[in-house]
Formats: C-alpha cells, sequence, structure tokens
C-alpha cells in the first residue's frame, strides 16, 4: 500500500493535467479554432506536447531490449519461459478475441453506418486528404504473411531499432527488435557465468532508461495535459456529433471490456479485486490516455506492475514489454468496428463468414499494430479492402481518430496490465 499511496501524488497530478487541457481546449475551441491567439496556443501546446513524447520515446528502444533480455535472463529455465510464454498468449487470444466480438457485436445491433448515406460517404471519402492517400499507400505496402514471419528474425537488428519506433523499419519494427531481445536473453540464459559482463550492461542501459524517462514523467501533468489541449482546441465536439453514432459504438465497446470482461478475466485468472486492481494501474491508464501510445506508457506500465501491483519483475517484464506490441485488444476492437461501419456507410453486405474473417484478421492486426499514435490506421485499409469495403472511406473517421485513439490506447495498456496480473502472479492485495 505505501507504493500506491507514493504514487498517488504524480497520478493526481496528471489527472488535473489532463481535466485542466480538455477544459481549456473546449473554451479555446468555443472561442474559435482558426483565430490567431488559439492558433498560436495551439502551436505551443504541439511543440510542449511533443517535445514530452520524445522525452519518452528517445529511451524506448533501449528499455524494450534491456528490459525483455533480463526478463528472460533472469527466468532462466527456458521451458518456464516457454510456460510463461504459451500462457501470455492464451490470455492475449482471449481478451482480443472477446473484444472483437464485442465490437462487431454492437456494429450490428447499432448499425452507426446507417445514419450516413452513402452518397454522403463518396462525396466525403472524394474530398478526404492527402492523410488518406498516405494511409492506402501504407496499406498497399503491406507485406504478405509469410514474409512477417521470416522478416521476425532481423537480419540488422540496429537498422529495425533505427526505425522500430516511426514506422520507418522495412522489417517488422518492434516486433523484430523484440524478437532479438528475445533471443539476448535466452543465450545469456543458457550461458550465464560468461555473460555476466553483458547481464550488467543491459542493467545499465535499463537504469538510464528508466532515469531519463522519469524525467519525462515528472512533465507529465504539463505534456500529457497540453496533448489534450491541441487535439481539443482542433475538434472540439462538433467531430463527434457528425459521427455520434459511430464514436458512441466504439467507445461503448470499449466501455464493455474495460468494465465487464477485465473484471471477469481478474477473477477468474488472478488473486486481484477488480476495482484495487484499477485504482493501482490508475496512473499507467492516465498516462495512455494522455500520450494516445503503448510505447509511451511502456515504462510507467512497468513501473506500476512493479510497484504498485506487486507483479514478479521477471514476468512483468516480459508480458508488459512484448505486450505494448502484441496485445492490443482495444485497438482490435476499433478495427473491426471501422471496417463495418464503412461497410454499411458504402452499402457493402458482408455475409458472415466476412464478418469472420473481419473478426480474426481485426486479432491479428491488433498484434501487428505500431504502438503509436494513429498507428492502427493502415490495418484497418487492409481489412477492409479483403472483404471488398472502399478502403477510401477511411477520411471519413479521421476527424475523430484522436480523440476515440486516446481511449483505445487506455485500453491497450489496460489489457496488458491484466495479461501481467493473471500469468506473472504474487499480486500483493491490500
Amino acid at each position: 500500500m505505501n507504493a500506491t499511496a507514493h504514487r498517488s501524488g504524480p497520478s493526481r497530478r496528471l489527472f488535473i493535467g489532463l481535466v485542466i487541457g480538455v477544459v481549456c481546449g473546449l473554451i479555446a475551441n468555443r472561442l474559435g479554432a482558426d483565430t490567431p491567439l488559439v492558433e498560436q496556443a495551439v502551436a505551443v501546446a504541439d511543440v510542449i506536447g511533443n517535445l514530452f513524447l520524445r522525452l519518452l520515446f528517445v529511451m524506448v528502444v533501449p528499455l524494450v531490449v534491456s528490459a525483455l533480455a533480463l526478463a528472460v535472463a533472469e527466468i532462466g529455465d527456458l521451458g518456464k519461459l516457454g510456460r510463461l510464454g504459451l500462457a501470455t498468449l492464451a490470455v492475449t487470444i482471449v481478451l482480443s478475441g472477446s473484444a472483437v466480438v464485442i465490437g462487431v457485436g454492437l456494429v450490428n445491433l447499432i448499425r452507426p453506418g446507417d445514419a450516413l448515406a452513402a452518397a454522403r460517404g463518396d462525396e466525403q471519402a472524394a474530398t478526404a486528404t492527402a492523410e488518406t492517400g498516405r494511409l492506402l499507400a501504407q496499406a498497399t505496402g503491406m507485406k504478405k504473411l509469410r514474409d512477417i514471419l521470416v522478416d521476425m528474425i532481423p537480419q540488422n537488428p540496429l537498422q529495425e531499432m533505427v526505425g522500430a519506433i516511426d514506422g520507418s523499419s522495412k522489417g517488422n519494427g518492434m516486433l523484430a527488435v523484440m524478437v532479438f531481445a528475445l533471443l539476448l536473453g535466452a543465450a545469456i540464459a543458457a550461458s550465464p557465468e560468461q555473460c555476466r559482463p553483458l547481464v550488467g550492461w543491459l542493467e545499465a542501459w535499463n537504469t538510464v532508461a528508466m532515469t531519463v524517462i522519469g524525467w519525462g514523467m515528472a512533465c507529465a501533468p504539463l505534456g500529457a495535459g497540453c496533448l489534450v489541449f491541441a487535439t481539443v482546441a482542433r475538434l472540439g465536439f462538433d467531430a463527434l456529433v457528425s459521427l455520434f453514432w459511430f464514436a458512441f459504438t466504439v467507445l461503448a465497446g470499449f466501455a464493455v471490456q474495460l468494465l465487464l470482461v477485465y473484471p471477469v478475466v481478474l477473477r477468474t485468472l488472478s488473486r486481484f479485486r477488480p476495482l484495487d486492481f484499477f485504482r493501482r494501474a490508475a496512473e499507467a491508464m492516465q498516462v495512455a490516455f494522455g500520450t494516445s501510445s503503448s510505447n509511451a506508457t511502456l515504462p510507467t506500465a512497468l513501473r506500476v506492475a512493479e510497484q504498485d501491483l506487486g507483479l514478479r519483475r521477471d514476468a512483468a517484464r516480459f508480458v508488459l514489454t512484448v505486450g505494448a506490441t502484441g496485445n492490443q485488444n482495444g485497438t482490435a476492437l476499433f478495427e473491426g468496428v471501422v471496417v463495418l461501419f464503412l461497410a454499411q456507410v458504402f452499402g457493402v453486405s458482408l455475409t458472415a463468414g466476412q464478418q469472420l474473417q473481419v473478426v480474426l484478421m481485426a486479432m491479428l492486426a491488433g498484434i501487428g499494430t505500431a504502438g503509436v499514435p494513429g498507428g492502427s490506421l493502415p490495418l484497418v485499409a487492409v481489412i477492409a479492402q479483403s472483404v471488398g469495403v472502399p478502403a477510401e472511406g477511411i477520411g471519413l473517421i479521421l476527424g475523430v481518430d484522436r480523440l476515440l485513439d486516446m481511449c483505445r490506447t487506455v485500453l491497450n495498456v489496460t489489457g496488458d496490465l491484466v495479461v501481467a496480473a493473471c500469468v506473472a502472479g504474487d499480486g500483493r492485495q491490500g
């Protein structure tokens, strides 16, 4: 309980910063997003917010490599590592599967796409921004499954590290970096005596990464508040009003997953009481909302898992570093909803088989989505095109994507912590 009490101060300040950002953003939007004063305020907030993100991102790759390699090395027994990996995979499949099924079920029940005529959809898609074209170009360039599997083991780990955060990697990016870290940790576990200097080096890198990220988190109330302010000031509630039923469907799915599925899983597979778990995980959830990035939230999630939830360090590191890319069930839910929503907007009737295909592809896409703001949109285009839905319709949702991105990142990060609580064990109750 002492750790939780110690963290409540920063957590409260972060929450206050987010609230102030939302309130000031609404006021600025009300004054006029295109007025010179508001534009200048948004520009300054963008700079401060992006500096905050950069201070977190600058150490993400060193943190992932050191934390994951050390976690595997500390586990030591490769058989135990295999069991931990299988348990993580099993809980991840349950959470991702339930998320997508909930999203698809709500889309079929609420039918948010019926609120927009197909003609209107065509018109808006035709006038979509250059961002839509960029997303479609990314979708067209997506690799085949066999290439993804081969590229999981990188030819040049340093090259993958360089492009892991911004998505410029020609391989599998962060996923390839994680596989490299797993191999590194497994090799250390196989020859622990000879690798002691390397372990010390990795521990030093881990300390450096956590220290720099700690400096960034000291700025979290200001940085995250500025990010939220800039988003709300630009969009206000107008974008949500025009796509109310779509946003409502997505948020309803998030709420069911967060407030129903997660507590049931925690009750069934862990020793945590749901309310106690959410109270302890609050800081990581708030950082996820402010940054819209699972990668940027990873350092906070690691600290919350070890200090506030009291999970075993080696297992928590393994589950959370893998989960930052491999367990994004909030993103999977969102992708399923978007594809079926666009199908309704454009009058594309999907069979039960095609909807099942959407479910499976959304689950897989959730694993391969970059843990950065907007990282899911290119994969949405891939899924849409695979079932005959015009991917150009993504232009319809770009206006509200940032706001929904904040919420689905909360679901992603909380899902990672739920998996960790289920498989890492030893949660201290209080």
